[in-house]
């Protein structure tokens, strides 16, 4: 390894952030890439660079700028071709450009895990317009979900409940979605009992390790708490175990995989994949010895990783912004620490706006349920002053 290695992040929100500590305890040098300044893995890194990451011209001249030891897309908003060049060129992209491409587009991960790989997911189909949309979601049937194939935290997602709503999904997902061509997917609904992320750490040797199951919640396509472990039978833990295995095999690379399912008993129905550490995963900041931050770069600088110390039930809940505005500080910081068992992350975003992610309250508990009441209330002590 590298004696001073460094690490570019494409990429500088929370999860970033969290990415750029771990790997400066570990000797790394780091640069933090995104479209607006300040972001918040700026503030923590060594150098910072201020781009769309879209523009593929510009995304190439920063790399060969750096020329970083390893290439961290830690967004969906990349030119991921140009990554795809970029490793031919001798540059390492984490987990590989692949894995990137792959991921960052829903109908290419769906279709490698259900048609290549035959993995389970809900019934799927994909359209180009308004009109194919419609004849999509007939056949899916009602209610079904629509999404832009290229979106994160949620964005453009919208359950449809009867023809009447195809043409307002259609326009929502198109407005919020990203690439070159309009293009959705359209999912039949799941009733599950729980959905989880099962955290997936690939090491530079091929081996597999996994963190306990993080179960979550979600609103409007994001989520909003977060815990672990989540109460899943070990029936339905192997099945997901399993499938997380075939699809990260097949992708290859070093790294921490968020995997997401949905769980009704023991069936166990793949949702989606992120090659990078997931937001439900801010949990394991409370839950491991190790954090998924942590996990994610031992793995990309090959070092060991011990075995994994659980430190008892934990949660997440988030801490949303509810009005516009340059953020000047928070309130309710010294009342949110007085819930006991708790901690918060607050992220450093300079802007806010109504329902923009700002910070996460952590807890641990001697039950899932009262961890997850500590966050909950922790969140609610805290608000975000603007101006």
């Amino acid at each position: 390894m590298n004696p001073l290695p460094v690490l570019l992040l494409l990429g500088a929100g929370e999860l970033g952030k969290e990415v750029a500590i771990s790997a400066q305890r570990l000797g790394v040098r780091v640069i933090a890439a995104d479209r607006y300044a300040d972001a918040p893995a700026m503030q923590v890194a060594h150098e910072a660079e201020v781009l769309s990451m879209l523009d593929g011209d510009a995304l190439e001249a920063l790399v060969r700028r750096h020329r970083p030891d390893a290439i961290v897309p830690e967004v969906e908003a990349i030119r991921t071709d140009r990554l795809v060049r970029l490793e031919t060129d001798g540059f390492r992209v984490v987990p590989t450009s692949e894995a990137v491409v792959l991921t960052m587009d829903r109908e290419g991960i769906r279709r490698l895990a259900a048609e290549e790989l035959g993995i389970v997911t809900a019934g799927f189909a994909f359209a180009g317009s308004a009109a194919s949309l419609r004849k999509a979601c007939d056949r899916i049937g009602y209610p079904c979900v629509v999404k832009p194939v290229m979106s994160s935290s949620g964005k453009g997602q919208s359950v449809v409940g009867g023809p009447a709503r195809v043409e307002q999904a259609w326009h929502w997902a198109v407005e919020e979605g990203r690439g070159d061509e309009p293009r959705v997917i359209v999912e039949e609904f799941v009733d599950f009992d729980e959905e989880i992320t099962l955290l997936t750490l690939q090491l530079a040797d091929g081996s597999i390790r996994f963190v306990d199951p993080v179960g979550h919640r979600q609103e409007a396509g994001d989520y909003r708490e977060s815990w672990m472990p989540a109460d899943i039978s070990p029936t339905a833990l192997e099945s997901a175990q399993a499938m997380a295995c075939k699809v990260v095999e097949r992708l290859g690379g070093a790294g921490i995989w968020g995997v997401e399912f949905f769980v009704r008993g023991d069936e166990v129905v793949f949702s989606e994949l992120s090659p990078r550490p997931h937001d439900t995963g801010m949990v394991t900041m409370a839950g491991l010895d190790l954090s998924q931050f942590d996990l994610h770069v031992r793995a990309i600088l090959g070092l060991p990783v011990p075995e994994l110390s659980p430190r008892g039930p934990a949660a997440s809940a988030v801490i949303l912004a509810d009005a516009s505005g340059v953020v000047e500080g928070w309130s309710g910081v010294d009342r949110a620490l007085l819930v006991e068992g708790t901690d918060l992350r607050l992220f450093g975003k300079p802007e806010a706006w109504p329902g923009r992610r700002m910070g996460v309250a952590l807890a641990r508990a001697d039950t899932v349920e009262e961890a997850r009441a500590r966050a909950l209330e922790a969140a609610s002590r805290v608000s975000v002053n603007v101006r």
